[in-house]
């Protein structure tokens, strides 16, 4: 019976990640096997898209808790910079306010001399 052409194309897909996890990459190593010898057997299918679907269920868990984070953090840096744009704002505003006081002033000085 001719291999699923999904099947060969899960394994491909699963091969080109860099797997540290034993049992996946054992799972991985016999299924490239049994696929390359055109030898996969029912009990071999499912045992492999266990572990595959173990593996990148827990790798898309934390996965997404890191981008949560990521996404969590860029909010505190956004606000963060919302916050220091606005005082930079009253800072520019109160330098302004100053500076035609102090011309003002010495205009007025400059009058009187």
């Amino acid at each position: 019976m001719p291999i699923d052409g999904r099947l060969t194309e899960l394994v491909a897909r699963v091969g080109a990640f860099h797997i540290t996890h034993r049992a996946t990459k054992a799972a991985q190593r016999r299924m490239e096997a049994a696929v390359s010898s055109g030898a996969v057997d029912d009990a071999l299918q499912t045992a492999y898209l266990d572990a595959v679907r173990r593996y990148f269920e827990s790798f898309d868990r934390e996965a997404r808790a890191g981008l949560r984070d990521v996404d969590r953090r860029l909010e505190h840096i956004n606000q963060v910079h919302f916050n220091l744009t606005a005082e930079r704002g009253v800072a520019v505003k109160r330098i302004e306010g100053t500076q035609a006081v102090l011309a003002a002033l010495g205009e007025l000085e400059d009058a009187r001399r």
